[in-house]
């Protein structure tokens, strides 16, 4: 019998960089839209740019960079041994340590408030549990929480997106088994293209959406666009001709680079154009790998401050509507007076230093939770799931920066 040998391929250092450039503008948007702030701040913060107010949309960069990277490291060089099971233990392992201790924290969180309100130190209507009740609780347990049974978000709003990108994974695990069965890789990523396809047709002409913004209302569709636009742009990259001239690498880069930006800054006022999103990102992501020793872009990403950043942008994405919820409490409690008079120093003074401190404590709390939940976590989830030792987790060597 053949035995089950796995090790996940290295990957370029600016693709962690990306993901956490996506992450912390992410962040900054919702600490530049939360209704409490817009109320609490005369003016905005000084970045409150249309790119910000419209990074959202870099969710669904998130899905195609998913897509990119899973095909990398359990299609490309393993087709043929690919297990369903240890497939959807890694990911699990991946993603479920940091998201049931932020469900946890967030319980912990409204809890204290209920205990605070009842004695009368806080006052907030109403004091009990709105949307976030033990039926949510229960189903963002299971990740089922943006799978059509609640149609609101609720506890850690952003795990939404995990939510739909773990049944994703599964679905994607299904259509490579279902192409090794076959073997035909060809088969893989026919089927790829057209769930890609279809998502999105039934996204536009089925539901009628004007926006790729879905997220409990079908938002797994939104996810498998991008994921599986993802899948395709790695067989698309191995057919691009490695002849191209250092120049010209660069300015394809920094063409897809440029046009990535004005997309996301374009659908404030366009909604529409969003739906370009999946294929915009995957030219750019795509042109990173095709061409990694471009001069100009990959070398800008792999600053090591984006990298360290791009190392933790799950534990950014995560933990950062708590840290927000706190600094609304806080802003709250400092009343209009103090707002105002830094307000009048400098118009937007006060939002720009909420932004700042926020994104800070974003930062260092994801910081720990990298190292203290996801890493350890992984591991424990690996060890308790039995998943095989000779399955490698560790990024092989390579002669490039990577992980």
């Amino acid at each position: 019998m053949t035995e089950l040998v796995h090790r996940e391929k290295a990957h370029v250092l600016p693709l962690d960089s990306i993901r956490g450039i996506a992450a912390t503008s992410v962040v900054i948007h919702h600490l530049l839209l939360m209704p409490t702030f817009l109320a609490a701040f005369p003016h905005n913060a000084w970045i409150n740019w249309s790119f910000f107010r419209s990074a959202w949309l870099l969710v669904d960069l998130f899905f195609v960079l998913s897509g990119i990277v899973m095909t990398l490291s359990y299609v490309n060089g393993e087709f043929g041994r690919f297990s369903v099971r240890e497939f959807m233990v890694r990911r699990l392992a991946r993603v479920y340590p940091l998201h049931i201790v932020m469900l946890l924290a967030s319980l912990l969180f409204r809890l204290l408030r209920i205990g605070l309100v009842m004695a009368g130190v806080v006052a907030a209507v109403p004091a009990a549990f709105e949307v976030n009740n033990g039926y949510s609780f229960v189903l963002n347990m299971f990740l089922l929480h943006s799978m059509g049974f609640i149609d609101y978000l609720s506890w850690n709003a952003p795990s939404w997106s995990i939510s739909v990108e773990f049944y994703t994974y599964l679905v994607f695990g299904l259509v490579v088994l279902l192409a090794q069965r076959l073997s035909s890789l060809l088969c893989l990523y026919i089927c790829a293209g057209l769930i890609a396809a279809g998502s999105l047709l039934v996204i536009i002409f089925v539901l009628g959406k004007q926006s790729l913004g879905l997220q409990t209302d079908f938002g797994i569709l939104r996810c498998f666009a991008s994921f599986f636009v993802g899948v395709v742009t790695v067989r698309l990259v191995q057919r691009v001709p490695r002849g191209i001239a250092p120049a010209s690498q660069g300015a394809i880069q920094l063409a897809a680079m440029v046009a990535s930006i004005v997309l996301v800054s374009a659908v404030e006022a366009y909604p529409a154009a969003s739906f370009l999103a999946p294929l915009t990102f995957a030219i750019f992501l795509g042109s990173l790998l095709a061409f990694p020793d471009a001069m100009l872009v990959p070398r800008m990403l792999v600053a090591r401050p984006l990298v360290w950043v791009g190392r933790r942008s799950y534990s950014v994405y995560m933990v950062h509507a708590l840290v927000v919820l706190f600094a609304e409490y806080f802003v709250r409690a400092l009343g209009a007076r103090p707002i105002g008079a830094l307000d009048s120093i400098c118009a937007g003074l006060p939002a720009t230093i909420n932004l700042v401190l926020s994104l800070a404590a974003v930062f260092v709390v994801s910081h720990f939770t990298y190292l203290y939940v996801e890493i350890p976590g992984g591991k424990l989830f690996r060890n308790l799931l039995r998943t095989r030792p000779d399955f490698s987790s560790v990024p092989a060597p390579s002669a490039r920066p990577s992980n």
